[in-house]
């Protein structure tokens, strides 16, 4: 389907006495979310936040830690008032009614125009019965909330791209679920957990995890309400740093790639089971956000009568693949390295998995648990050990989508370009076809560095120092490694053949 929205209606104007409610604020998309709102959509009136206590922390603390986040640091300085335009709403997403008080639930039925709900885990290991109640009861208390909102103009779910794990090609329509996913919300509220460990393998053999399990059978949910206000489906693909906004290379977790390249950037990871060959499908956090800014103005807009999904990818459009990425990443953590490393980055990606394991074990383990006995003699805490089984851990999730290629289609997600100006285009930017990848991973490298591991920018000429030093020592342990097996061979073998 493509579409051209009513031009008559800019973003801005859109959007301009409009109320706004967020779920997932404190997330990385969600973070990113809320400042592009409050900086690019000066005439919103309230966002709504809703939060709740957490690790002992009030409701009101983390909407302050937020608001002191690196993210801000614009806004901060540039325009501080906007911060009073966001309310807390104190609740759980969790909890019935999702424990918001009955005040709140008045203001919130009474304004609320527009909902973006991006809470989710993102954990894929996750045991079904907390994904279930994380990804879809909770989506469900959130839409039974939004069906009492008075003035709704559009309600935007994210889901993701990778939510038909089975299909090869993804189109921008509503699968049926494998399963009706009130029943799985039923399932798992009476079944103990013993009996939903066993049937846990069975129920998900669709999908790789119960991420992509609970998210695929939540669209159905979602679906459900398409009749009473105008709703949508934005699917991202992987979610990787910023491209340009707040900053660039901005990120804030190690989720998947942003993993891959700390760790790499650390020297812990040298081996990965990936077919380089096939197109990588990663997505810049501040395109998802520009799409569901875009994607909540078209719905409202155009008051679609079923769901509208959009496939946030960069398919037919941008083409990398995972071999490039990896060696542009290599480049850059070598380039802008970090101070603080286990060893000289290096290592390769292997396409079987017989020659993965091999050099798993020489590249991973062995070196893991010498350190550590090293570490043991010196009356030192060992840890690499545990990191390891950690770093493999990620590595065997991470490898699930490096060793199969998808498409996806993405008309309506490339039509919202043509459904504003190029003006606006300007400010919420989807075009993905002009993202530069090398300069990209040059910025995520940086921003891994920065924002993930504190290193500040003025240590690189330091590190840059001590990393040449690693490199010497590098091609010294390589060299005497190599010596050390050719004299073990010429010994055994060399002078029994005279």
């Amino acid at each position: 389907m493509q579409f051209i929205g009513d031009m008559s209606r800019s973003v801005t104007e859109f959007y301009d006495g409009k109320c706004i409610f967020v779920t997932g604020a404190t997330g990385f998309v969600g973070k990113v979310l809320v400042e592009k709102i409050l900086r690019s959509l000066p005439g919103v009136k309230n966002v709504y936040l809703l939060m709740r206590q957490k690790k002992g922390t009030s409701g009101d603390d983390r909407l302050k830690d937020l608001w002191n986040s690196r993210i801000f640091d614009n806004l901060r300085a540039n325009n501080p008032d906007a911060f009073n335009k966001i309310k807390l709403i104190s609740g759980d997403l969790l909890k019935e009614d999702l424990g918001i008080c009955n005040d709140d639930r008045g203001v919130i039925q009474e304004n609320c125009n527009i909902v973006f709900h991006s809470a989710a885990c993102v954990r894929f290991d996750q045991k079904l019965k907390d994904a279930v109640e994380t990804n879809t009861t909770a989506t469900l208390r959130l839409l039974k909330l939004a069906e009492t909102m008075n003035k709704l103009e559009a309600f935007v779910h994210l889901s993701t791209a990778y939510c038909r794990c089975e299909l090869d090609v993804l189109d921008e329509k509503l699968y049926p679920a494998v399963h009706e996913p009130r029943k799985i919300i039923e399932l798992t509220q009476w079944l103990d957990d013993k009996t939903l460990d066993y049937l846990e393998p069975r129920l998900i053999s669709s999908e790789p995890n119960t991420y992509s399990y609970t998210k695929a059978i939540t669209e159905d949910l979602v679906a459900e309400f398409s009749s009473k206000f105008p709703i949508a489906i934005g699917r991202p693909s992987i979610v990787t740093a910023s491209w340009k906004e707040p900053m660039p290379g901005w990120v804030d977790n190690i989720n998947g790639p942003t993993g891959l390249l700390m760790g790499s950037g650390k020297g812990v990871i040298r081996t990965m089971l990936c077919e380089g060959s096939y197109l990588a499908d990663a997505i810049p956090v501040d395109i998802v956000t520009n799409g569901c800014i875009l994607i909540a103005h078209n719905i409202a807009l155009e008051r679609p009568k079923d769901v509208r999904i959009f496939n946030l990818t960069l398919s037919g459009v941008h083409k990398i693949t995972w071999r490039e990425v990896i060696e542009l990443g290599e480049k850059y953590v070598n380039t802008y390295p970090h101070l603080m490393v286990l060893w000289y980055p290096g290592g390769n990606i292997r396409s079987y998995w017989i020659t993965h394991q091999i050099n798993l074990v020489l590249t991973h383990i062995l070196p893991a648990y010498f350190i550590d006995f090293l570490l043991l003699l010196f009356r030192k805490k060992p840890f690499l050990v545990k990191i390891q089984k950690r770093i493999s851990h990620g590595l065997s999730i991470l490898q699930y989508y490096t060793m199969k290629e998808w498409h996806f289609k993405n008309n309506n997600f490339l039509a919202l370009q043509r459904s504003i100006s190029d003006e606006e285009n300007e400010i919420f930017y989807t075009d993905v076809s002009k993202i530069d990848t090398a300069d990209y991973l040059k910025n995520y490298v940086l921003g891994v560095r920065h924002f993930v591991c504190k290193e500040d920018p003025s240590t690189l000429p330091r590190a840059k120092k001590i990393h040449r030093i690693r490199y010497i020592l590098h091609i010294f342990a390589q060299t005497l490694f190599y010596s050390l097996i050719a004299w073990f061979l010429y010994s055994n073998f060399g002078f029994a053949n005279k």
